[in-house]
């Protein structure tokens, strides 16, 4: 069944498995809409029920809190744990690991208290669970390389179910020279995504592009809204943008499905 807001799962006097955290980046950049079109197609393939709140979303505080501004994500926090509370939801999934890592991290400190997924987590439960069909249905791929989140990876210690999803889907992962703790960042992080280049000095996600360009890849995966921009400005940078896909993991499996 497709998703649709808590409010009309309520009015039907129903609750879904799973709210959709859909966060900033995939409401108003037509880039990561498109990330969040595939998750979701993903979820509907499974049998998922999902929900979002919709206009009732906030943004989770993250960046204000990361650029010293305490203050304001804690207004923010409060609002949304109020509505999540609202509505008693239990399970959260988010494509944005900066929203997963507040909510699941620090929402606790101020009564927010669930469970919380990154998509790859939860994509490769319902792989492992049996809800979404994939092995044996799926030729293999050509050479894709994986950039690790930081807040995925460091922050949160998850660095398998990523890469899981793409081997399941075929792909021919080979590992950047910095991956995994050492990964570095796309240069986003941090509120970083906001300030003006520094002259005189290379840019953090053109020289991680760099890096993982140097492997050959047919494609670079992805599994961070903030990490598609930067590394897609990479691409950019480096006159391959189009030659070589910059793709967050629910897309190239959902590609691989045929879903999109």
């Amino acid at each position: 069944m497709p998703g649709k807001t808590l409010s009309a799962w309520v009015s039907e006097g129903t609750k879904p498995e799973v709210l959709y955290w859909v966060g900033c980046a995939a409401s108003f950049d037509d880039r990561a809409q498109r990330v969040a079109r595939a998750f979701t197609k993903l979820l509907d393939k499974a049998g998922v029920t999902w929900g979002i709140l919709g206009t009732e979303e906030s943004c989770t505080g993250d960046p204000a809190k990361r650029a010293g501004n305490d203050f304001l994500f804690q207004m923010l926090a409060l609002q949304n744990i109020q509505t999540l509370n609202a509505y008693e939801v239990k399970t959260i999934v988010a494509t944005c690991p900066h929203c997963f890592n507040t909510l699941r991290n620090e929402y606790p400190q101020l009564g927010g208290n669930y469970e919380v997924w990154h998509h790859s987590q939860y994509l490769l439960h319902l792989i492992q669970t049996g809800r979404l069909q994939v092995d044996g249905a799926i030729s293999p791929d050509g050479v894709v390389v994986y950039h690790d989140p930081c807040y995925l990876g460091r922050g949160n210690g998850e660095y398998e179910a990523p890469r899981e999803i793409l081997r399941r889907a075929g792909a021919q992962l080979r590992e950047a020279p910095r991956s995994k703790d050492f990964a570095l960042c796309c240069g986003a992080g941090g509120a970083q995504m906001f300030k003006e280049p520094e002259p005189g000095h290379k840019d953090i996600n053109i020289e991680r592009t760099e890096e993982l360009l140097a492997l050959k890849p047919d494609r670079i995966a992805v599994a961070c809204p903030f990490c598609m921009t930067m590394i897609t400005d990479g691409t950019k940078h480096a006159g391959v943008h189009g030659k070589v896909p910059v793709q967050d993991i629910a897309e190239y499996l959902a590609q691989r499905l045929g879903l999109i």
